[in-house]
């Protein structure tokens, strides 16, 4: 009775912490007023400071949040930041969403290590900012046979309503797995097997090359200037994609798209 008990137990908490796993935390007030009003979106959590006075936007989240019984707690502004990772803009508001494919890069891991034989790529960005690109980038992934993105919680654009809208809805279904700092997260990649691919328009190696066998991480870099010197020092090699016309680059949507499909053209 005491072992059953005990498994129920574990099964409880492995479930609860599954779920807090997948939760977005959206911040400010207009981001939140859109995500309560923006159809599909689920959510679970509104936090509010204490120092918020209940009137204009605030009330209308507040009645908004009401309305859909989402639960409603009130912080400090320390705390709040403590919650939003951006007390500088968080407004003294932010909410959790509920996103089931959201999951951290742990989760990959262990999918990968139980699997060896099988074969997944993965697309990684470093210091994306542009909210419309992530959303494409977002939309493009989960239409491919991708294992999912790899979005590092720093340096990257956040995943806000703007993101949301460009990816028509599918930020909410797509495998998004996270990461504190995006090195770490590929060091952690490179531990179960993957080998870490630099784009660059430079790269020794063309695209149509790499092997669909095996796992690969994929790395975009910023829309200005590309991968990072530090991102850079985690890749096995950098490839490149094959252009025409004395096209010298494409943008990073586009990018992620040919890349994501690699595997249905290479393979």
């Amino acid at each position: 009775m005491a072992e059953s008990t005990a498994e129920a137990e574990k099964a409880r908490y492995t479930a609860r912490k599954s779920f807090f796993d997948s939760l977005l935390t959206i911040y400010g007030r207009k981001p939140v007023h859109e995500a309560l009003t923006t159809p599909g979106i689920s959510a679970f959590r509104l936090h509010l400071a204490e120092t918020n006075k209940p009137t204009g936007i605030i009330k209308e989240i507040l009645d908004l949040a009401t309305a859909a019984n989402t639960e409603i707690c009130y912080h400090s502004r320390e705390a709040l930041a403590r919650i939003s990772r951006n007390g500088r803009q968080d407004q003294g508001v932010a909410i959790d969403i509920a996103a089931p494919a959201y999951q951290p890069l742990a989760n990959l891991c262990l999918q990968a290590r139980a699997n060896p034989s099988t074969s997944l790529d993965l697309i990684a960005l470093d210091r994306v900012t542009n909210p419309q690109n992530l959303g494409l980038i977002i939309r493009s992934v989960g239409a491919s046979p991708c294992a999912g993105l790899l979005l590092p919680q720093k340096g990257c654009a956040r995943i806000d309503p703007l993101v949301i809208k460009a990816s028509a809805g599918t930020v909410l279904k797509v495998p998004i797995y996270y990461c504190d700092e995006l090195g770490n997260g590929l060091q952690q990649l490179k531990a179960c097997g993957f080998k870490v691919l630099g784009l660059a328009a430079g790269g020794a190696s063309s695209l149509q090359n790499v092997p669909v066998t095996g796992h690969h991480v994929f790395i975009l870099g910023n829309e200005t200037d590309g991968l990072s010197p530090a991102v850079g020092a985690n890749c096995d090699d950098y490839v490149s994609i094959p252009l025409s016309h004395g096209v010298e680059s494409l943008n990073v949507s586009a990018a992620a798209s040919i890349v994501a499909f690699r595997r249905i053209f290479c393979g």
